[in-house]
């Protein structure tokens, strides 16, 4: 598990291609090494990764075809800029909000309204049904930032940024079209997928026997 609190941005170093599959290697922060064992977790972007390597600050992680496919780890080159965040411990202090490292999808960057001290981004969803998990003061994901839905218009939405997390996460750094993973809030998700079980169940059952719905005189 993890909070949503990026602990700091590590460089890509290396990547290795084969079919459906890479190996990249990132460098990381001096002050996450400590304690990092082979099959450890470390989030990349959000996207949970088990530690495969581990050559001085240099880490390696591989990325299956599921990972390829489902975030924007498998564009990335090397120099480019990765959000990490070693897994939560007991007893630690949970600043953000539990988070899974599973992403659901990735959003493209729609708009970007910037101002002395705030940043408002607007982010398009690639499916409208996707958009039923995206509640307004809710809480989502981004590139392993956990941050506080503001208003959701269609199969947009959009979250608001203070400086300190343009300056301590690859936000700040984003522009328009970039694509960003997302991982939704799962309590959110497990509570509107049962409703949507329980009606779906009712409305079957109301077809099937129509007089059940009305009230005998």
């Amino acid at each position: 598990m993890f909070t949503g609190i990026v602990q700091g941005i590590a460089p890509l170093v290396a990547v290795e291609e084969k079919p459906n599959f890479r190996t990249h290697v990132i460098e990381m922060p001096d002050e996450l090494l400590p304690g990092l064992e082979l099959g450890a977790s470390v989030a990349h972007n959000g996207c949970c990764l088990t530690v495969t390597a581990v050559d001085g600050n240099r880490v390696s992680f591989d990325l299956i075809k599921e990972t390829l496919r489902l975030t924007n780890l498998g564009s990335l080159a090397v120099g480019d800029k990765v959000n990490v965040e070693r897994a939560a411990k007991f007893n630690d202090e949970i600043g953000g909000h539990l988070m899974s490292g599973h992403i659901i999808c990735t959003a493209e960057i729609a708009k970007i309204f910037t101002s002395e001290n705030n940043r408002q981004v607007w982010l398009r969803m690639p499916s409208a049904d996707l958009m039923k998990y995206v509640l307004h003061k809710g809480f989502v994901g981004i590139d392993g930032i956990s941050l506080t839905i503001g208003e959701v218009v269609n199969n947009r939405f959009c979250v608001h940024l203070i400086p300190e997390t343009l300056e301590r996460t690859t936000l700040g750094k984003k522009r328009l079209g970039d694509k960003v993973n997302i991982e939704i809030d799962p309590q959110t998700q497990a509570v509107v997928d049962t409703v949507e079980r329980v009606l779906a169940s009712r409305e079957a059952a109301l077809a099937q026997n129509p007089g059940a719905a009305t009230p005998n005189p």
